[in-house]
Protein backbone atom coordinates (compact mmCIF):
# COMPACT_ATOMS: atom_id res chain seq x y z
CA UNK A 1 0.00 0.00 0.00
CA UNK A 2 1.18 3.59 -0.60
CA UNK A 3 1.29 4.32 3.12
CA UNK A 4 3.45 1.26 3.76
CA UNK A 5 5.86 2.26 0.98
CA UNK A 6 6.04 5.80 2.34
CA UNK A 7 6.87 4.57 5.83
CA UNK A 8 9.47 2.18 4.40
CA UNK A 9 11.03 5.02 2.41
CA UNK A 10 11.18 7.16 5.56
CA UNK A 11 12.93 4.29 7.34
CA UNK A 12 15.51 3.97 4.56
CA UNK A 13 16.33 7.69 4.66
CA UNK A 14 16.69 7.62 8.43
CA UNK A 15 18.73 4.40 8.30
CA UNK A 16 21.10 6.02 5.81
CA UNK A 17 21.92 8.78 8.27
CA UNK A 18 23.22 6.19 10.74
CA UNK A 19 26.40 5.77 8.69
CA UNK A 20 26.79 9.55 8.63
CA UNK A 21 26.38 9.71 12.41
CA UNK A 22 29.12 7.13 12.84
CA UNK A 23 31.50 9.09 10.62
CA UNK A 24 30.64 12.33 12.43
CA UNK A 25 30.99 11.02 15.98
CA UNK A 26 33.93 8.64 15.78
CA UNK A 27 36.68 11.29 15.66
CA UNK A 28 35.60 12.27 19.18
CA UNK A 29 35.14 8.81 20.79
CA UNK A 30 36.19 5.26 20.00
CA UNK A 31 33.56 3.03 18.45
CA UNK A 32 32.62 0.80 21.38
CA UNK A 33 32.66 3.74 23.80
CA UNK A 34 30.34 5.70 21.51
CA UNK A 35 27.95 2.77 21.12
CA UNK A 36 27.96 1.79 24.81
CA UNK A 37 26.90 5.33 25.74
CA UNK A 38 24.32 5.45 22.96
CA UNK A 39 22.76 2.10 23.82
CA UNK A 40 22.75 2.82 27.56
CA UNK A 41 20.87 6.09 27.00
CA UNK A 42 18.33 4.41 24.73
CA UNK A 43 17.81 1.53 27.18
CA UNK A 44 17.27 3.99 30.06
CA UNK A 45 14.68 5.95 28.05
CA UNK A 46 12.81 2.79 27.07
CA UNK A 47 12.80 1.28 30.57
CA UNK A 48 11.43 4.55 31.98
CA UNK A 49 8.82 4.65 29.21
CA UNK A 50 7.73 1.09 29.98
CA UNK A 51 7.47 1.85 33.72
CA UNK A 52 5.57 5.12 33.29
CA UNK A 53 3.14 3.78 30.69
CA UNK A 54 2.46 0.55 32.57
CA UNK A 55 3.20 -1.47 29.44
CA UNK A 56 3.18 -5.24 29.63
CA UNK A 57 6.54 -6.77 30.57
CA UNK A 58 8.20 -9.80 29.01
CA UNK A 59 8.12 -13.46 29.93
CA UNK A 60 11.40 -15.22 30.69
CA UNK A 61 11.44 -16.76 27.21
CA UNK A 62 10.81 -13.37 25.61
CA UNK A 63 13.66 -11.83 27.57
CA UNK A 64 15.96 -14.57 26.28
CA UNK A 65 14.81 -14.09 22.69
CA UNK A 66 15.12 -10.31 22.80
CA UNK A 67 18.58 -10.55 24.35
CA UNK A 68 19.72 -12.70 21.42
CA UNK A 69 18.17 -10.36 18.86
CA UNK A 70 19.74 -7.36 20.57
CA UNK A 71 23.17 -8.97 20.44
CA UNK A 72 22.77 -9.57 16.70
CA UNK A 73 20.95 -6.45 15.51
CA UNK A 74 22.65 -3.85 17.70
CA UNK A 75 25.89 -5.20 19.18
CA UNK A 76 27.21 -7.16 16.17
CA UNK A 77 25.59 -5.11 13.40
CA UNK A 78 26.21 -1.59 14.66
CA UNK A 79 29.42 -2.61 16.40
CA UNK A 80 30.74 -4.00 13.10
CA UNK A 81 29.71 -0.92 11.12
CA UNK A 82 31.20 1.55 13.61
CA UNK A 83 34.40 -0.44 14.01
CA UNK A 84 34.71 -0.79 10.24
CA UNK A 85 34.30 2.96 9.70
CA UNK A 86 36.81 3.50 12.50
CA UNK A 87 39.21 1.35 10.46
CA UNK A 88 38.86 3.79 7.55
CA UNK A 89 36.01 2.25 5.54
CA UNK A 90 34.01 5.07 3.98
CA UNK A 91 30.42 5.56 5.10
CA UNK A 92 29.07 4.91 1.61
CA UNK A 93 31.09 1.70 1.25
CA UNK A 94 29.97 0.43 4.66
CA UNK A 95 26.38 1.10 3.60
CA UNK A 96 26.96 -0.87 0.39
CA UNK A 97 28.29 -3.91 2.25
CA UNK A 98 25.49 -4.14 4.79
CA UNK A 99 23.02 -3.12 2.07
CA UNK A 100 23.42 -6.69 0.79
CA UNK A 101 21.14 -7.77 3.64
CA UNK A 102 18.33 -8.96 1.32
CA UNK A 103 20.88 -11.10 -0.53
CA UNK A 104 22.20 -12.57 2.72
CA UNK A 105 18.66 -13.19 3.98
CA UNK A 106 17.78 -15.01 0.75
CA UNK A 107 20.76 -17.31 1.23
CA UNK A 108 19.89 -17.90 4.89
CA UNK A 109 16.25 -18.58 4.00
CA UNK A 110 17.36 -21.19 1.49
CA UNK A 111 19.54 -23.11 3.92
CA UNK A 112 17.68 -22.50 7.18
CA UNK A 113 14.06 -22.44 6.00
CA UNK A 114 14.32 -24.55 2.84
CA UNK A 115 13.00 -21.79 0.59
CA UNK A 116 13.54 -22.22 -3.15
CA UNK A 117 15.44 -19.60 -5.14
CA UNK A 118 14.56 -18.95 -8.78
CA UNK A 119 17.33 -18.41 -11.37
CA UNK A 120 16.88 -14.64 -11.49
CA UNK A 121 17.64 -14.50 -7.78
CA UNK A 122 20.95 -16.26 -8.33
CA UNK A 123 21.72 -13.70 -11.04
CA UNK A 124 20.85 -10.96 -8.54
CA UNK A 125 23.22 -12.42 -5.96
CA UNK A 126 26.09 -12.46 -8.47
CA UNK A 127 25.38 -8.87 -9.52
CA UNK A 128 25.07 -7.69 -5.92
CA UNK A 129 28.27 -9.33 -4.75
CA UNK A 130 30.12 -8.28 -7.88
CA UNK A 131 29.05 -4.66 -7.57
CA UNK A 132 30.06 -4.42 -3.93
CA UNK A 133 33.30 -6.29 -4.58
CA UNK A 134 34.24 -3.87 -7.37
CA UNK A 135 33.77 -0.82 -5.15
CA UNK A 136 35.49 -2.36 -2.12
CA UNK A 137 38.55 -3.47 -4.09
CA UNK A 138 38.95 -0.08 -5.74
CA UNK A 139 38.66 1.71 -2.39
CA UNK A 140 41.18 -0.62 -0.76
CA UNK A 141 43.54 -0.16 -3.69
CA UNK A 142 43.27 3.61 -3.16
CA UNK A 143 44.18 3.18 0.51
CA UNK A 144 40.67 3.97 1.79
CA UNK A 145 39.89 1.48 4.53
CA UNK A 146 41.52 -1.79 5.52
CA UNK A 147 40.70 -5.47 4.93
CA UNK A 148 39.96 -5.74 8.65
CA UNK A 149 37.44 -2.91 8.35
CA UNK A 150 35.74 -4.64 5.42
CA UNK A 151 35.55 -7.90 7.40
CA UNK A 152 33.98 -6.04 10.33
CA UNK A 153 31.30 -4.65 7.99
CA UNK A 154 30.75 -8.18 6.63
CA UNK A 155 30.25 -9.42 10.20
CA UNK A 156 27.73 -6.62 10.65
CA UNK A 157 25.89 -7.89 7.55
CA UNK A 158 25.66 -11.39 9.03
CA UNK A 159 24.42 -10.00 12.36
CA UNK A 160 21.61 -7.88 10.91
CA UNK A 161 20.53 -10.70 8.58
CA UNK A 162 20.24 -13.33 11.33
CA UNK A 163 18.71 -10.75 13.67
CA UNK A 164 16.00 -9.75 11.19
CA UNK A 165 14.98 -13.38 10.68
CA UNK A 166 14.79 -13.98 14.43
CA UNK A 167 12.89 -10.72 14.95
CA UNK A 168 10.26 -11.90 12.48
CA UNK A 169 10.03 -15.42 13.94
CA UNK A 170 10.28 -14.73 17.67
CA UNK A 171 8.79 -11.28 18.30
CA UNK A 172 5.24 -11.52 17.00
CA UNK A 173 3.59 -11.21 20.44
CA UNK A 174 6.42 -9.38 22.23
CA UNK A 175 5.65 -5.87 23.57
CA UNK A 176 7.79 -3.63 21.37
CA UNK A 177 8.97 -1.12 23.98
CA UNK A 178 9.92 -3.72 26.56
CA UNK A 179 11.55 -5.90 23.92
CA UNK A 180 13.61 -3.03 22.58
CA UNK A 181 14.64 -2.04 26.11
CA UNK A 182 16.11 -5.50 26.67
CA UNK A 183 17.79 -5.47 23.26
CA UNK A 184 19.52 -2.16 23.87
CA UNK A 185 20.53 -3.13 27.42
CA UNK A 186 22.27 -6.26 26.12
CA UNK A 187 23.96 -4.24 23.37
CA UNK A 188 25.12 -1.63 25.92
CA UNK A 189 26.62 -4.33 28.12
CA UNK A 190 28.38 -5.95 25.16
CA UNK A 191 29.82 -2.70 23.82
CA UNK A 192 30.73 -1.59 27.34
CA UNK A 193 32.69 -4.79 27.92
CA UNK A 194 34.54 -4.34 24.62
CA UNK A 195 35.31 -0.72 25.47
CA UNK A 196 36.69 -1.71 28.88
CA UNK A 197 38.90 -4.37 27.33
CA UNK A 198 40.21 -2.60 24.24
CA UNK A 199 39.60 1.17 24.43
CA UNK A 200 40.61 4.16 26.54
CA UNK A 201 36.93 5.20 26.98
CA UNK A 202 37.68 8.89 26.49
CA UNK A 203 35.13 11.25 24.96
CA UNK A 204 35.69 14.73 23.54
CA UNK A 205 32.34 16.50 23.94
CA UNK A 206 32.57 18.52 20.75
CA UNK A 207 29.38 19.87 19.11
CA UNK A 208 29.71 17.26 16.33
CA UNK A 209 29.80 14.43 18.86
CA UNK A 210 26.79 15.76 20.78
CA UNK A 211 24.85 16.10 17.52
CA UNK A 212 25.81 12.59 16.40
CA UNK A 213 24.95 11.08 19.78
CA UNK A 214 21.61 12.89 20.06
CA UNK A 215 20.59 11.96 16.52
CA UNK A 216 21.67 8.35 17.04
CA UNK A 217 19.71 7.99 20.29
CA UNK A 218 16.47 9.75 19.40
CA UNK A 219 16.05 9.44 15.63
CA UNK A 220 17.86 6.18 14.90
CA UNK A 221 17.78 3.89 17.94
CA UNK A 222 14.25 4.88 18.95
CA UNK A 223 12.65 6.19 15.76
CA UNK A 224 14.14 4.18 12.90
CA UNK A 225 14.40 0.89 14.83
CA UNK A 226 10.78 1.21 15.97
CA UNK A 227 9.71 1.74 12.34
CA UNK A 228 11.75 -1.27 11.21
CA UNK A 229 10.24 -3.62 13.79
CA UNK A 230 6.75 -2.21 13.22
CA UNK A 231 7.06 -3.02 9.51
CA UNK A 232 8.53 -6.48 10.11
CA UNK A 233 5.85 -7.46 12.61
CA UNK A 234 3.12 -6.38 10.19
CA UNK A 235 4.48 -8.40 7.33
CA UNK A 236 5.88 -5.43 5.41
CA UNK A 237 9.50 -6.54 5.59
CA UNK A 238 9.39 -7.02 1.81
CA UNK A 239 8.90 -3.32 1.26
CA UNK A 240 11.79 -2.53 3.59
CA UNK A 241 14.07 -5.01 1.84
CA UNK A 242 13.04 -3.72 -1.59
CA UNK A 243 13.97 -0.18 -0.62
CA UNK A 244 17.22 -1.19 1.10
CA UNK A 245 19.03 -0.80 -2.20
CA UNK A 246 18.47 2.96 -1.83
CA UNK A 247 20.51 3.13 1.39
CA UNK A 248 24.00 3.09 -0.22
CA UNK A 249 23.31 5.83 -2.81
CA UNK A 250 21.43 7.87 -0.21
CA UNK A 251 24.37 7.57 2.18
CA UNK A 252 26.83 8.42 -0.59
CA UNK A 253 24.88 11.56 -1.53
CA UNK A 254 24.90 12.75 2.09
CA UNK A 255 28.56 11.81 2.69
CA UNK A 256 29.84 13.62 -0.41
CA UNK A 257 29.34 17.23 0.81
CA UNK A 258 29.98 16.39 4.47
CA UNK A 259 33.12 14.27 4.23
CA UNK A 260 34.26 14.60 0.62
CA UNK A 261 33.65 10.91 -0.15
CA UNK A 262 33.84 10.83 -3.94
CA UNK A 263 32.52 8.05 -6.15
CA UNK A 264 34.02 7.69 -9.63
CA UNK A 265 32.26 6.13 -12.59
CA UNK A 266 33.50 2.66 -11.63
CA UNK A 267 32.14 3.08 -8.09
CA UNK A 268 28.82 4.41 -9.39
CA UNK A 269 28.62 1.44 -11.78
CA UNK A 270 29.38 -0.97 -8.95
CA UNK A 271 26.73 0.64 -6.78
CA UNK A 272 24.19 0.36 -9.61
CA UNK A 273 25.03 -3.33 -10.11
CA UNK A 274 24.66 -3.98 -6.38
CA UNK A 275 21.32 -2.14 -6.30
CA UNK A 276 20.01 -4.12 -9.26
CA UNK A 277 21.20 -7.36 -7.69
CA UNK A 278 19.45 -6.63 -4.40
CA UNK A 279 16.26 -5.70 -6.25
CA UNK A 280 16.28 -8.93 -8.29
CA UNK A 281 16.92 -11.09 -5.22
CA UNK A 282 14.07 -9.56 -3.27
CA UNK A 283 11.65 -8.98 -6.17
CA UNK A 284 12.37 -11.77 -8.69
CA UNK A 285 8.94 -11.28 -10.33
CA UNK A 286 9.83 -7.78 -11.46
CA UNK A 287 11.23 -9.04 -14.78
CA UNK A 288 8.12 -11.04 -15.56
CA UNK A 289 5.82 -8.18 -14.61
CA UNK A 290 7.77 -5.73 -16.79
CA UNK A 291 7.75 -8.15 -19.71
CA UNK A 292 4.01 -8.73 -19.37
CA UNK A 293 3.30 -5.01 -19.42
Amino acid sequence: MPSGIAISALFVVLWSTGFIGAKLGLPHAESMTFLALRFALVAAVLFIWVAVSGARWLTRAQVRDQALIGALVHFIYLGGVFAGIEQGVEAGVAAMIVGLQPVAMAVLARYLLGEHLVPVQWVGMILGLGGVGLVVLRKLDAGLGTPAGVLLCAAALVGISFGAILQKRLSGDTPMRAGNAVQFLVAALGCGAMALLFERMQIRWAPEFILALSWSVVVLSIGAVAILYWLIQRGAAGEVASLFFLVPPCTAVIAWPLFGEVLGWAEIGGMALAALGVLLVNRPGIIGSRAAS
